[in-house]
């Protein structure tokens, strides 16, 4: 465990604050197999696809109960697809709008941190599987001129027409 290496490590959990299931408090109902027995009650639909179903899984759930988790970060699905589409245009990292939660929670958490704090933040998708969502709803199918010019200046790579 990480813990036991370095005991100075934080463990941060980001959730979407549309659905605050770990940060409502409220036990997830579950069967006698541990799965979920009915849908959280504090669940509302929200954009980051694959965060958070309407359920706490229990692998979650037992990470809750042992007291590993030292904060939850709630993350808006607009900052979410705001810094999703940043990281692409800026930082030419093509993650989706999960991984752009990510990202604002760890600007959030090196905020706070003190000088020197190691910063661990793994972004948990990629892009290509958000192309039909509203993440990339304000980037036009064609390209632009500009690129275009880009495309053109590298002749080896064009396809034939």
């Amino acid at each position: 465990m990480l813990a036991k290496e370095m005991p100075d490590t934080k463990i941060i959990v980001c959730e979407p604050d549309e659905a605050q299931l770990l940060s409502s408090g409220i036990e997830q109902l579950r069967n006698p197999d541990g799965s979920a027995a009915a849908p959280h009650p504090a669940f509302k639909p929200h954009p980051m696809q694959g965060w958070t179903p309407d359920f706490i899984p229990k692998l979650t759930a037992d990470a809750v109960a042992m007291k590993v988790i030292d904060r939850i970060i709630t993350v808006p699905g607009s900052e979410a697809i705001h810094y999703a589409g940043e990281l692409a245009r800026k930082e030419g990292i093509f993650v989706g709008i999960t991984g752009g939660a990510t990202f604002v929670g760890a600007l959030r958490v090196c905020a706070e941190a003190p000088a020197g704090a190691n910063i661990l933040a793994m972004l948990p998708d990629t892009g290509e599987r958000y192309l039909s969502t509203p993440l990339f709803a304000n980037v036009p199918a064609d390209m632009t001129p500009e690129e275009l010019d880009i495309s053109r200046s590298t002749p080896s790579a064009q396809f034939a027409t």
